[in-house]
């Protein structure tokens, strides 16, 4: 999941603070995000991640598999 994060953030060539100004999601949660650090996190945060690097959801914090389990649940 991080790296999707990552790879999403740097393809639009945007440091980690100026994701967290724009999706105002603090630079410690995407820090924490991008390495893998266990911690809760709401869906209200990733949507806002997503919705900031003009993606979806699913295409960052799902893998394949999980979008398609998802889809037929």
């Amino acid at each position: 999941m991080g790296s999707k994060l990552r790879e999403a953030r740097k393809k639009k060539k945007m440091s980690q603070s100026e994701l967290a100004f724009v999706s105002g999601v603090s630079r410690a949660t995407i820090c924490a995000l991008e390495n893998n650090v266990e911690r809760s996190t709401s869906t209200k945060t990733l949507k806002r991640l997503a919705d900031a690097l003009g993606t979806t959801v699913e295409s960052i914090f799902f893998t394949r598999s999980e979008q398609y389990t998802n889809r037929k649940g």
